[in-house]
């Protein structure tokens, strides 16, 4: 469907092939045709491209851009956890460790993560020495999609305000690659009446799909009347989101 002048896209995120299937790829699809949204190009899956995002971090490493990381995830918990709670960048536990270090790592049995080293310029702008890929040999989140957006010409961007601290490093992990800048735009999430976001491991029916609306008697046309009456009622109230809703409502 044309957006403006643009094309609109669909990619599964799917690296994680644990928490991933064909059949959620296939009903996500099938949701998302019910409300009248399709995808112009051939859908996108990241479980098909881990050779290109290998190649991508082969080269970042030739150019001494990435460095191997040991650290258990509780460890890193530890480390960037302060006392109340709050939680910092990665420390750099492993930014500068010695060969005969990484060695002593190994014997252990430990495998490393690959990590960007960030420029000091780039941290001091809000960039992680976020993860590349890891330690399971998987390409991660924050590299594929700077990579992805590239590839589908990608030029906006509207996720949820819990990806805000991540957008810094992929828009360094852009600038290393040579690749075109993308307009981000982070929106409030929806949360319950204890201000927790809503998520599948809520469990029941805390997190509503498409398929729930059916049982409750909702065809897919009826829940897209649904959505474009909300975004009508709060664009005027959204500040920035505005422009985000009078695209969706573009969409459907």
């Amino acid at each position: 469907m044309e957006v403006g002048g643009g094309s609109f896209v669909v990619r599964m995120e799917d690296l994680d092939r644990v928490t991933s299937s064909p059949q959620w790829a296939s009903e996500q699809l099938a949701d998302l045709a019910a409300v009248g949204v399709g995808s112009d190009q051939e859908v996108v899956f990241q479980s098909n491209r881990f050779p290109l995002y290998i190649e991508v971090i082969e080269r970042l490493t030739a150019k001494g851009l990435t460095y191997e990381c040991f650290c258990t995830r509780k460890e890193i918990r530890d480390a960037v956890s302060a006392p109340h709670g709050e939680v910092h960048k990665y420390p750099g536990t492993c930014r500068e460790l010695s060969e005969a270090q990484r060695a002593v790592w190994r014997a252990e049995g430990r495998v490393p993560a690959i990590r960007l080293r960030a420029s000091a310029t780039a941290r001091q702008l809000g960039a992680d020495d976020v993860v590349l890929q890891r330690n399971d040999g998987v390409p991660a989140y924050n590299l594929a999609v700077v990579v992805d957006d590239a590839a589908q010409g990608i030029t906006q961007v509207v996720r949820g305000a819990d990806l805000l601290s991540v957008t810094p490093s992929q828009v360094h992990l852009q600038e290393l690659l040579g690749l075109p800048a993308v307009e981000h735009v982070h929106v409030p999430l929806v949360v319950d009446e204890n201000g927790e976001r809503l998520a599948k491991r809520h469990g029941g029916h805390a997190w509503v799909n498409l398929r729930y609306c059916a049982e409750l008697g909702f065809s897919g046309q009826e829940v897209r009347v649904a959505l474009l009456n909300s975004w009508q009622q709060g664009s005027n109230s959204w500040g920035v989101a505005s422009n985000v809703a009078t695209w969706l409502k573009s969409l459907l």
